[in-house]
């Protein structure tokens, strides 16, 4: 149930949005007096609003395609499109400053806002994390001019070096709200692998999402043994995060791999999901919904752990089994496939017990059936078996 919500995205830009006051605009691209370019910064300049100022580089960007300083052009592009709150323009004119030989900190960093806020990614917003490092240090450490005095260079270092610092945790705030977006698993693990080789303090720093992200993209990719490594890693580095230890619950039981572990996997995952508060911008419909998927699944793991330990004692204590099976069938209704599962299993369950109550299973496993959901073909199989035995055992 982790979602990125509007406001975390607008404390990002606000927390952030000093920067561009520090920065140097265009270094590297100076102008020089009575030039197309003093003309269009002074029209940038003393513009009133940012419509103004996008008509004035509008103007010089139609006359002036090909001059060496359309790449300052692109970037105060970024600035004003910022302040319009246009975000697609500011990757879009981001880009296009980023693909000349020129390129430097705010550009990288307006263009990595505008990704945040759009909603959006791309293959190329991570090729612009990678090369932030390397710029954030080069302009952090600018040539001495000969006249500076010990002291005044010493305290300039020192404000360039806390200035690198801040660029370089919205770079990471950045990877950290672009990643999850990544809808391709294999991308998304390729990327996180890139981060944690470009930035590994960084990566250890934040280890509760990005081995969270690790888990995810396994778990989208049906790597079962490595979303359980990574899920177990999450855990650690977060023992209030419910989709790891719900997923952790349900391998461990389905799979008959740590009963012991699934058992208590599953208890944590009902006293988190029991706790959990409604995001912004969810309504109490669709909080309800996830909340009874994540209880829903909990109870279907330890149903199938009552069944299964039942089944192989002497007992056949089935009732307990029974019980959650029924309440995650309850509660899994926007779920077909584990809602099917949960049935499934019921119908089994109660067909184990002694005598079998062939009309529990025969519920059960009519509303199984009557899912689109990959358990529908053995729901069917097993309904045609148990009708039979009611049959038979009511001649």
């Amino acid at each position: 149930m982790r979602k990125m919500s509007i406001s975390l995205v607008v404390l990002g830009l606000l927390v952030f949005a000093g920067l561009l006051q520090a920065q140097q605009v265009c270094p590297g691209l100076p102008y020089v007096a009575n030039t197309p370019e003093d003309e269009l910064m002074q029209a940038v300049n003393g513009a009133d609003k940012p419509e103004e100022q996008i008509a004035a580089l509008d103007k010089y960007a139609q006359a002036h395609a090909d001059a060496k300083f359309m790449p300052c052009v692109d970037e105060y592009y970024t600035i004003t499109y910022l302040k319009l709150n246009n975000y697609d323009k500011v990757v879009e004119y981001g880009e296009k400053g980023l693909a000349t030989n020129f390129k430097d900190v705010m550009l990288v960093l307006n263009t990595l806002k505008g990704y945040v806020a759009s909603g959006k990614v791309a293959d190329s917003a991570f090729n612009i994390i990678s090369l932030a490092p390397g710029l954030i240090t080069e302009e952090s450490k600018p040539a001495r001019p000969p006249s500076v005095s010990d002291a005044d260079w010493q305290k300039t270092l020192d404000d360039n070096a806390a200035q690198a610092k801040d660029e370089l945790a919205y770079v990471v705030y950045a990877f950290l709200q672009l990643v999850p977006r990544v809808t391709d698993p294999a991308k998304r693990i390729e990327q996180l692998d890139r981060f944690a080789k470009t930035f590994p303090d960084d990566a250890a720093k934040n280890a509760a999402q990005i081995d969270f992200d690790y888990f995810t993209a396994y778990r989208m990719a049906n790597q079962a043994d490595k979303a359980i490594d990574w899920g177990e890693k999450t855990v650690t580095a977060d023992p209030n995060n419910l989709d790891a230890y719900n997923f952790l619950a349900y391998a461990y039981a389905i799979g008959r791999t740590n009963p012991d572990k699934a058992a208590d996997y599953a208890k944590k995952s009902i006293e988190l999901a029991q706790q959990l508060k409604k995001p912004a911008g969810l309504s109490d419909d669709q909080f309800k919904q996830a909340q009874d998927n994540e209880l829903g699944m909990a109870h279907l793991s330890l149903g199938y752990l009552n069944f299964t330990r039942a089944a192989s004692a002497k007992s056949k204590k089935l009732g307990p089994a029974i019980d959650e099976l029924k309440t995650a069938a309850d509660l899994l209704g926007a779920n077909p496939e584990l809602q099917g599962q949960a049935l499934y299993y019921l119908a089994y369950a109660y067909e184990s017990g002694y005598p079998a109550n062939h009309r529990g299973a025969i519920d059960a496993l009519s509303k199984a059936t009557s899912l689109q959901s990959s358990w529908k073909p053995q729901a069917e199989e097993l309904l045609g078996k148990v009708k039979k035995a009611a049959s038979q055992a009511s001649e």
